[in-house]
C-alpha cells in the first residue's frame, strides 16, 4: 500500500556528465498514480517528500515513514495535498475534509495520520516545519489568481496560487498550478533560478498522446526530460525550470527552502541561455 524511495541531491558539476536514463533516475518521477497505492519520494533537496495517494475505493492512510525518522510523517512536517480526480475526501485529526477537483487541502505540522478515501486522485507534497499552522481547505474561489503571458508569445496562462502567504500560511511551503490557454505551451520563459529553494513539477491534463519538454540545469548547460501525463519532475535549486508541451497542460508547482516570497527568483537573459 505504501512504497517509498530516495533520491539523493547531485551538484550542478555531476549533472553535466548524465545522459538520458541518468538524467531521469535522479529527476523524473513517473508511476506515481496506482490504484490503491500511497506512492512517496524522498528528495534531499531541501527534504521534500512528492507523491501520491489513489484510494479507488479502499481507505488509505499515511502514517510512519521511515525515511523521516519519526513516528508519523506530520511530526516535525507540514503537508499541501492537490485532488487531480474526481471529489475525494481526506481525513486528519478527526476531521473529513471533502476535496473537489483542482482543490488544495493545507494539514499543518503535528496534525497525526492523514486517511484518504473516495474518487480523488491526491497529489502530496511534504516539507520540514517549525511551527503548526491550521489545516485549511482552500477551494478555488479562495485561490489567487495571476494572468500572465500572451497567445503572441505562446504562453498565455493563469497562475492559481493556493500555499501563498496572501491565501494560506505555511513554513516554507508553497504550492500552485498553472493552466494554459488552448494554443499555449510554453511555462516559465525567460527562465530562472532561485538558488534558496527547489522546486518540483507535476504535469497533467496533457492528453496521453502528447508529451512537455522540461528543461533543466544551469543556464549554460541546459538539459531536457521528456515528460508524460501526471509525471513528476525535481528541480534543484541550481537549475532553471522551463519547459514547452506539444499540447496545452497545467503543472502544479511547490518549492521548498529559505523563504516564502514567491517573486524571490533570478532572471535569466534569453540570450544567455545555452
Amino acid at each position: 500500500m505504501l512504497k517509498t524511495q530516495t533520491r539523493h541531491a547531485i551538484d550542478p558539476a555531476t549533472a553535466k556528465t548524465l545522459d538520458t536514463d541518468q538524467l531521469r533516475d535522479h529527476f523524473h518521477v513517473g508511476g506515481l498514480f496506482v490504484d490503491g497505492e500511497i506512492n512517496l519520494v524522498y528528495s534531499h533537496y531541501d527534504r521534500l517528500i512528492l507523491g501520491s495517494a489513489v484510494p479507488a475505493g479502499k481507505a488509505l492512510t499515511l502514517d510512519k515513514v521511515d525515511a523521516t525518522g519519526t513516528a508519523t510523517i506530520l511530526e516535525r512536517r507540514e503537508m499541501g495535498i492537490l485532488n487531480i480526480g474526481e471529489a475525494g475526501n481526506v481525513t486528519v485529526s478527526g476531521q473529513t475534509y471533502e476535496l473537489g477537483k483542482g482543490e488544495v487541502l493545507y494539514i499543518g505540522m503535528g496534525a497525526g495520520p492523514v486517511t484518504f478515501d473516495g474518487a480523488g486522485r491526491f497529489y502530496v507534497l511534504s516539507a520540514p516545519a517549525h511551527q503548526t499552522y491550521p489545516t485549511t481547505l482552500i477551494t478555488l474561489k479562495d485561490a489567487r489568481r495571476v494572468e500572465m503571458g500572451a497567445r503572441e508569445t505562446a504562453n498565455e496562462r493563469v497562475i492559481i496560487q493556493f500555499l501563498h502567504p496572501e491565501v494560506c500560511k505555511s513554513c516554507q511551503l508553497l504550492m500552485g498550478y498553472t493552466q494554459f490557454a488552448e494554443g499555449s505551451v510554453w511555462n516559465t520563459m525567460p527562465a530562472h533560478l532561485h538558488d534558496r529553494r527547489m522546486e518540483a513539477y507535476l504535469y497533467f491534463q496533457l492528453p496521453e498522446d502528447q508529451r512537455v519538454f522540461h528543461l533543466m540545469g544551469e543556464p549554460d548547460q541546459t538539459r531536457h526530460i521528456v515528460m508524460a501525463n501526471e509525471e513528476a519532475v525535481i528541480s534543484p535549486p541550481w537549475s532553471i525550470h522551463a519547459g514547452a508541451g506539444t499540447a496545452s497542460y497545467t503543472f502544479c508547482w511547490a518549492m521548498a527552502g529559505d523563504n516564502v516570497d514567491f517573486t524571490d527568483m533570478d532572471m535569466v537573459a534569453m540570450g544567455d541561455l545555452r
